[in-house]
């Protein structure tokens, strides 16, 4: 399976997650990022331990960067990081997650990650893109 060079793997009924997808497609001038839904065919072809210490109810958001001969993967809230640091997008937000000890981050990540649905919502499936939208999402 040919990889893009950085995928950003995302829960397709989260009310949160779809926000995240749709800034993070407003704020990628260039186009580096790729999506695809944890649900779906990519994710499962990929076989990714989504997250060895949290429950699936915590399985958010990864980052899979192939840019590099050794393939990277990030969880919580360093794969939201290596999201930013694509885009470019809130320097200092990506320097407060690179600065903040990654348990203390990955905490945070897990509280919002516990509340996601009961908060911003649960869809019966996820969103679809728009026609502009469609080539940056992989099944």
């Amino acid at each position: 399976m040919t990889l893009p060079d950085h995928l950003v793997l995302y829960d397709g009924v989260c009310g949160l997650c779809g926000w995240a997808v749709r800034w993070l497609l407003a704020h990628d001038p260039h186009d580096r990022l790729m999506f695809a839904p944890i649900q779906g065919e990519t994710a499962a072809a990929l076989g990714i331990d989504w997250d060895e210490d949290a429950p699936p109810s915590e399985a958010s958001v990864i980052f899979v960067d192939s840019s590099r001969p050794e393939r990277r993967v990030e969880h919580r809230s360093r794969a939201v990081g290596a999201a930013l640091e694509v885009t470019g997008a809130w320097p200092v937000a990506r320097g407060l997650i690179r600065l903040t000890p990654r348990p203390l981050a990955d905490l945070v990540y897990r509280f919002v990650a516990r509340i996601r649905y009961r908060v911003w919502g649960k869809h019966d499936e996820c969103r679809i893109p728009s026609p502009d939208e469609r080539a940056r999402f992989l099944p």
